[in-house]
């Protein structure tokens, strides 16, 4: 009977372990790298893998530009719909889900002139 109990407390201590490593195995990436959140970004994603709980950071300057949460009908057509998440710091943090998820800048011209994302989370 002890036996049994050391083993199911050994069990959830790994389990409890394993949860915790995940948690912080979490990556932050700096969208557009060094140059930031700007123009001709679209292919940043390119190369990278990418995790749900990893944080992409959009850098940019406070008014110059903002990153709205798009379905991929408006990351195609860079049109942001009413309502969409949409975050204007300069330093946004947006933690991914598991899944695609997208990405523009909502400025007129903007999202056209490439200031628009799309990333794949495993």
């Amino acid at each position: 009977m002890v036996g049994r109990s050391y083993i199911a407390a050994l069990a959830l201590l790994c389990l409890c372990l394993f949860y915790h490593l995940e948690i912080t195995a979490a990556t932050e990436f700096t969208v557009g790298d060094s140059a930031g959140w700007s123009f001709n970004v679209q292919n940043w994603p390119n190369g990278k893998s990418f995790k749900a709980g990893d944080v992409l950071v959009f850098k940019y300057g406070q008014g110059a530009h903002n990153v709205a949460v798009v379905d991929p009908e408006g990351h195609d057509s860079c049109k942001a719909k009413p309502g969409s998440k949409t975050y204007t710091s300069g330093n946004d943090k947006i933690t991914l889900a598991k899944g695609t998820s997208y990405f523009i800048c909502s400025f007129p011209g903007h999202c056209d002139a490439g200031m628009k994302i799309k990333v794949v989370a495993n």
